[in-house]
């Protein structure tokens, strides 16, 4: 299917933002792989895009929420809601971070051990929908600024 022949997005903004909200309550609030699963399609993909972790379809996926992404957040993220955009079949959230490194995050920092640091970061997540689900996340960060803050790399 080429681009100009994509299906019609059949959500409305305001159900594109309950579906959005969904997914991230299955990430963030209950830790529930299989809900965050059922707000996707079944060949999505999310993508890290600064260190190219995530997964292609829903077995890959399991996998990455199962044993990357959804054990690995600190408990005391904060994440603070900065601006969104809604589109047609599009969603785009700036989201402001704050943790501490107090586990291992392969996702974000692939092989490296927790580094007690605490981290800011923004980030920009770029989700697109196919019908009722999500179809894909690509996700955005300054990817120089965590490894200064975790103490990889000397800032300047």
């Amino acid at each position: 299917m080429t681009r100009q022949q994509a299906e019609p997005p059949s959500l409305s903004p305001q159900q594109l933002e309950h579906l959005w909200a969904e997914h991230l309550k299955g990430e963030f609030d209950s830790k529930d792989v299989e809900a965050t699963l059922a707000t996707m399609v079944d060949d999505a993909y999310v993508n890290h895009m600064p260190v190219n972790t995530g997964g292609r379809g829903k077995d890959a996926l399991r996998a990455f929420y199962r044993d990357d992404f959804i054990p690995s957040w600190p408990e005391d993220l904060e994440m603070t809601p900065v601006n969104r955009v809604v589109g047609e079949g599009q969603l785009v959230d700036e989201l402001h971070l704050t943790f501490t490194h107090s586990k291992p995050m392969p996702w974000l920092l692939p092989n490296v051990p927790p580094t007690a640091k605490k981290i800011a970061i923004d980030v920009v997540v770029v989700v697109q929908f196919r019908g009722d689900k999500l179809a894909c996340e690509r996700i955005y960060w300054d990817h120089a600024a965590v490894l200064r803050q975790a103490g990889l790399v000397e800032a300047g």
